[in-house]
């Protein structure tokens, strides 16, 4: 799989990444203008940007809905995932103000290299992310197989069950594999979130709170609750929340069946409780 190579240096201070997001300043930042795909890398005047880690998706610390205010999923959970990001990316003596926001970390700034061939529709660069001296030419492709992969923190954070496996129709099939193999390992030794895990065992949701303390799920799935709840003005019920699915037209294809669908139906909804019938691996979604 050919990836696009940028070298440059991660910076945690004055944000508040998450488990699957970070900001990069690249040393050449020209080398955004290189990122292949429709939608362009958005940066800051220092010229740099924020970065989606590509094929995961750690539980929200700060998710705001379109009609709501922020909302987080359960913190134990989702700030271990943020943590463990910092620190694989080699962050330490981190320090955050009351709102989450990083006031000091050292170093100020960490090596690294990222891996990309697009950016999102909201001008997030989607990259594999890695630590240290690039494993290629900045600025050049180069061809990423397993073996890299298993060295960023796009894989890390799965094999510690620190993120759900949210895979995406530009990721080739060996690498969504080699991910796939790492998330079932982690279910399996009980590592991170799997124990708590409710996505396909059903969540009972009782409002916009049982979301945000106590039921862990695909935060994909989170937040479509939380984006439904939100427009219900309190009301908790999930009588509309088939209809609200339908109404996004989220696309996913349903890799055991070879089938797109979409995510409405892969979604099951009885009184007050969701599951999903397919667990996170076994789908890809529409990248739009």
């Amino acid at each position: 799989m050919p990836m696009l190579v940028i070298e440059g240096t991660y910076r945690v201070i004055g944000a508040r990444p998450d488990g699957d997001s970070v900001r990069f300043y690249p040393t050449d930042p020209s080398h955004w203008d290189l990122v292949p795909g429709p939608h362009k890398v958005q940066r800051n005047k220092a010229g740099g940007a924020q970065l989606r880690l590509d094929a995961i998706d750690a539980l929200e610390t700060h998710y705001i809905p379109a009609h709501g205010h922020e909302l987080h999923q359960p913190p134990p959970y989702a700030g271990r995932a943020a943590d463990a990001l910092i620190a694989w990316l080699g962050f330490t003596a981190v320090a955050r103000d009351g709102r989450g926001t990083i006031t000091a970390a050292e170093p100020a700034q960490a090596p690294g290299f990222i891996l990309t061939r697009g950016a999102d529709m909201y001008g997030r660069c989607v990259a594999l992310v890695g630590r240290g001296s690039a494993p290629g030419p900045d600025g050049e492709p180069l061809h990423v197989d397993t073996a890299l992969l298993r060295q960023t923190a796009n894989h890390s954070q799965v094999a510690e069950g620190l993120a759900y496996p949210t895979y995406y129709t530009k990721l080739y099939v060996g690498l969504r594999a080699a991910l796939t193999t790492a998330v079932q390992e982690a279910r399996t030794t009980a590592k991170g979130v799997w124990p708590v895990d409710t996505t396909t065992t059903g969540a009972k949701i009782d409002g916009l709170a049982s979301l945000t303390e106590s039921v862990v799920l695909l935060p994909k799935l989170f937040r479509r609750l939380a984006d439904y709840l939100a427009l219900g003005d309190g009301d908790p019920s999930l009588a509309g929340f088939g209809a609200f699915l339908e109404q996004r037209a989220d696309r996913v294809l349903i890799i055991s069946k070879g089938q797109f669908t979409g995510l409405s139906t892969v979604v099951e909804i009885t009184d007050q409780t969701v599951r999903m019938l397919h667990p996170p691996e076994d789908l890809v979604f529409d990248e739009r």
